[in-house]
């Protein structure tokens, strides 16, 4: 296996491939713009960069800083995203059966004070929506729906944390906790808990990245036997059901987004590969070791062909001419998927590759994500980009990103 994903980074999750070859009246005008169903002006291209909150990947730096430090932090990153002419962040508000704002249906992040539960006397994503819009910045709210926690001891969980109250929600895998997508009572909750935050703050965005059903690890056992006697009935085989559950989850949470607040978009960041060609012939021209319709059981394809979704940001973590992944083949393969319908989509770049000392000589060249985006142009269905993370926006080691912005981002735009 070659380590190629980001979520490696994001609490040791498996991203993996087998190599085996402003506010007031200006804001509501856009607010019009970007409802679901309508077309941006097509001048407007979507820019943004995740800013990963889980083991404290970008923000804040570390566990138990003041308030001050943490507000002045997170001002910073978005300081840093209108630096780089980006016009919208995707900010991690949820990341594991946890919350960064005051009131949630779950416990405070132990990433802001390094306990679990515990006030860190603001309001993170309160001020996150405020701050972002006063420097004309969309904020999009990213949310993991079923991680639970980085080991799998429920008391380690705060008091009255859900899964200490209903342990029987709670599947323990390859060192983790997570939520059973298998039970109803489970999606529902994790939707009241996540619309909890839509409904409260003027988001422009709910976002999900590739976290569904975990990624497969050898020897493990995801043990969702109850579940499936219960509520398996009437699929062809496990894993029909369990892509069914995912389906739900998708279907209805963009149901209730509508719902709540309409202007908001719906959008999710899959690992770029649905399914190969090889296996199925609608997959991508590639030899990935991981599939997410066989092993996430999540069928993104279907997502964007049903409109459940309103942009798709797949994580195309590799290089132009990768030998099993190119990038010049994934990306034409997501633009024909959404031709024809109302998703938008957007790419997801591997600045964190970006590094003078890679052991990738593609990843050394500076110019590299630059040649992403020269490509991506010629394709009129790709309509932005998106960059992990955010630290690296800042810190640029390789210089990449100021060659994205001078050779791509000559000026600002407002997002589409």
């Amino acid at each position: 296996m070659t380590y190629i994903g980001r979520r490696g980074l994001l609490a040791g999750a498996a991203g993996l491939l087998a190599a085996t070859g402003a506010a007031g009246p200006a804001r509501a005008a856009r607010a019009v713009v970007r409802g679901r169903g309508a077309r941006r002006d097509a001048a407007a291209e979507f820019r943004a960069m995740w800013i990963a909150s889980v083991e404290n990947v970008d923000w804040p730096s570390e566990s138990g800083l003041d308030a001050e430090a943490q507000r002045d932090e997170l001002k910073g990153l978005l300081d840093t995203a209108v630096a780089r002419r980006l016009n919208a962040v995707i900010l991690q508000v949820r990341p594991a059966a946890d919350s960064m704002w005051p009131g949630a249906r779950e416990p405070w992040s132990q990433w802001l004070t390094g306990e679990q539960g515990e006030d860190p006397g603001w309001d993170p994503l309160g001020t996150a929506v405020a701050e972002a819009h006063a420097r004309g910045l969309e904020l999009h709210a990213w949310f993991n729906p079923y991680r639970v926690a980085n080991h799998t001891d429920p008391d380690r969980l705060a008091e009255g944390h859900p899964a200490r109250r209903n342990p029987d929600w709670t599947v323990p895998y390859n060192g983790k906790l997570y939520y059973n997508p298998g039970l109803p009572e489970v999606r529902a909750f994790v939707q009241e808990a996540m619309l909890d935050a839509v409904s409260r703050y003027e988001v422009d965005g709910v976002h999900w990245d590739d976290y569904f059903y975990p990624y497969p690890a050898a020897g493990k056992y995801f043990d969702d036997d109850d579940a499936y006697a219960r509520h398996g009935g009437g699929f062809a085989s496990r894993a029909d059901w369990r892509r069914a559950n995912t389906d739900t989850l998708v279907r209805e949470m963009s149901e209730r987004i509508r719902s709540v607040r309409p202007a908001a978009r719906f959008g999710i960041s899959p690992f770029a590969v649905w399914r190969n060609s090889d296996r199925d012939p609608l997959g991508s021209p590639t030899q990935a070791g991981v599939e997410t319709y066989d092993d996430l059981y999540a069928d993104t394809r279907k997502w964007v062909r049903e409109g459940w979704i309103d942009y798709i940001v797949p994580q195309v973590y590799w290089q132009i001419g990768h030998p099993t992944a190119d990038y010049a083949k994934i990306v034409p393969w997501w633009a024909q998927t959404v031709a024809g319908t109302r998703v938008d989509l957007y790419v997801g770049e591997a600045l964190y590759r970006c590094d003078a000392d890679s052991s990738t000589a593609a990843w050394r060249d500076p110019a590299e994500l630059s040649r992403h985006l020269t490509f991506a142009r010629e394709l009129t269905e790709v309509r932005g980009h998106v960059y992990f993370s955010a630290k690296q926006v800042v810190a640029d080691p390789n210089g990449a990103m100021a060659r994205v912005v001078a050779d791509h981002y000559p000026t600002a735009v407002p997002p589409r």
